[in-house]
């Protein structure tokens, strides 16, 4: 998977989201909220890149990393673009490091860039 920039994402509504994890639309945004899911509202509809889910499941580590980039002055915007943008240092997109068990080489580049 080569995710290059937000245009490339596949995006999935709270609907979608909902029935991929089995979930009521509140726990999925309760996920938003907690940071464990990143989205973007456009044209009135909240989504959620495809990327962030394994299947039926969230990808782990989505939310420490999001949470050590927004508590860095990142807004939940320009968060959910660093994780999806190539990075030169990881060779890949932040998310695609994390999905491939790369999570403390991620954290550490987010501590980095939020300080």
């Amino acid at each position: 998977m080569n995710v290059t920039k937000r245009a490339d994402l596949t995006w999935l509504s709270v609907p979608e989201v909902c029935e991929r994890l089995s979930l009521t639309p509140g726990k999925v945004h309760r996920l938003v909220e907690d940071r464990a899911l990143l989205g973007l509202k456009e044209g009135g509809v909240f989504r959620i890149p495809d990327v962030f889910l394994d299947g039926d499941v969230v990808v782990p580590d989505i939310k420490g990393t999001a949470l050590v980039l927004i508590d860095g002055g990142f807004s939940p915007e320009s968060a959910l673009d660093w994780l999806v943008e190539p990075h030169d240092v990881l060779g890949a997109s932040p998310i695609e490091a994390i999905r491939t068990g790369r999570k403390t080489e991620v954290r550490r580049l987010a501590q980095t860039l939020a300080l």
